[in-house]
């Protein structure tokens, strides 16, 4: 350890220098703390594997989950059955899923190979926008929006964000009967 007293005085006014010019910066897209529950949902836009643009806006009226994935996450290979056959039991009440792959386009066989047992729209991260809630850093993270386009769940705030029948019992159902 160095006993410089100058040493203390520079690494503390360096310290002070870095944290102005950060807090000088734009906030990164990176950081999704703007979300809040109750509040409008962010826009997202998925672009499907043949090339459709579904856009989350446009489903105004009926409850959405966004939710992220990725062929190499071994709980999202898990959870993405469960909700296609939670969406096959409440299509009819007005659920819609989007799902978001994150995989790179080299993998883009293994999406499609996933996305062909599924019964709802996927495609690619890369081409599909979803700046609001985020960079998507762990996975699976999902989204709930309900009918009136509000944040009704966020999924980073989920201690255990993989969906289980039980949370989707607990926070889609009841969003699904409130409107129905």
């Amino acid at each position: 350890m160095r006993s410089d007293p100058m040493y203390g005085r520079r690494g503390f006014l360096a310290g002070i220098s870095a944290a102005c010019a950060c807090a000088a910066l734009p906030p990164t897209r990176a950081w999704a703390g703007g979300l809040a529950v109750g509040a409008p949902a962010p826009q997202a836009t998925l672009v499907t594997l043949d090339g459709t643009r579904i856009s989350s806006s446009a489903l105004l009226g009926q409850v959405v989950i966004l939710t992220f994935w990725a062929t190499w996450c071994t709980p999202c290979r898990e959870e993405l059955p469960l909700l296609s056959d939670y969406l096959l039991q409440h299509a009819d009440r007005g659920l819609q899923i989007l799902g978001f792959g994150l995989d790179t386009r080299e993998r883009l066989e293994d999406v499609r190979h996933v996305a062909q047992s599924l019964r709802f729209p996927v495609g690619l991260m890369s081409d599909s926008s979803a700046p609001g809630y985020g960079r998507i850093w762990r996975l699976p993270v999902s989204f709930t929006i309900d009918r009136q386009g509000r944040l009704a769940e966020d999924g980073w705030k989920e201690k255990h964000p993989a969906w289980t029948q039980e949370r989707l019992d607990q926070v889609v159902t009841p969003l699904l009967t409130a409107g129905s």
